[in-house]
């Protein structure tokens, strides 16, 4: 891979942006790779949690601007053009999706700039930290244009609207600590180090639970946040009777009292009919 490397250790994927030298721009290869690595995660099950860190000053400086004067045409002359427009953004959408369709919770690790792009990418994953130099800016108002891979979509889930507005209108810079008092971030560090630290004992600790709870923990936490009370109560009520398990609850409390790790099935590696084929009955 040319745009990061992955790690799994102990449970948990570490996915290090490694372009320093290019802010960590997201050019047609870094959405490729990202798009079968996630992909990868949530088929194999072999990691339960996965962390999301950077190399350099920044994070990520966010869409590399020379794809759409390479290898991308942007057609606007005509209605097909368009529509292709439409085809384009929506699968550049569906790959940071992924990130919030993930089998396994996911933190973004954040020093420096978090810029377009970037703020789509980290508004996906479910936990945020970030060192004290960091900064969120909705770049694309800046070049005329409109955010399109999720930041409208889900910081207003995560912030008051008027902050998303006045950021997503002006493209001015959200420093660390006012991203701590609205809550975009859970925590704000000195260095890269510590923020780096942080992350992956909250990773460790989540890797440390059963996987199918974490997993069903996930699926309520986001349908609650689209649907409404009512809808969401019941919605629990299926998906606890669905993965409901004494062993798991009776190793969990052992685990407490013994303070020892516990002993917790992975989840399974998904199969498709489309990867294994279908056998013809004879």
């Amino acid at each position: 891979m040319h745009s990061f490397t992955l790690n799994i250790e102990n449970n948990i994927a570490h996915l290090v942006l490694n372009q320093p030298e290019a802010m960590n721009t997201m050019h047609p290869t870094f959405w490729r790779e990202l798009d079968a690595v996630l992909t990868q995660l949530h088929t194999e099950g072999n990691a339960r949690v996965l962390v999301i860190s950077s190399t350099g000053k920044h994070f990520s400086a966010g869409m590399a601007l020379e794809t759409f004067a390479g290898s991308i045409k942007m057609d606007d002359q005509t209605p097909e053009g368009r529509a292709a427009i439409f085809d384009m953004v929506t699968s550049m959408q569906a790959t940071f999706t992924k990130l919030e369709t993930l089998r396994m919770p996911v933190i973004a690790a954040i020093q420096g700039g978090c810029i377009g792009g970037a703020v789509d990418m980290v508004t996906a994953c479910c936990m945020r930290y970030a060192t004290s130099n960091a900064f969120f800016c909705i770049q694309e108002i800046n070049i005329g244009m409109v955010a399109d891979v999720g930041t409208l979509q889900r910081l207003p889930k995560l912030i008051p609207m008027a902050v998303v507005k006045e950021l997503a209108y002006t493209g001015r810079r959200l420093p660390a600590d006012k991203a701590l008092q609205y809550g975009l971030v859970n925590a704000v560090f000195d260095t890269p180090e510590a923020m780096l630290e942080a992350a992956m004992q909250c990773a460790a600790e989540i890797a440390s639970k059963p996987p199918v709870a974490i997993w069903g923990t996930k699926q309520a936490i986001h349908y609650a946040r689209d649907h409404s009370v009512e809808e969401s109560l019941q919605h629990m009520g299926l998906l606890q009777s669905a993965i409901w398990s004494n062993r798991h609850i009776m190793e969990a409390v052992m685990t407490m009292k013994m303070k020892q790790p516990g002993k917790f099935p992975s989840l399974p590696k998904l199969q498709s009919f489309t990867e294994i084929g279908l056998k013809k009955e004879v």
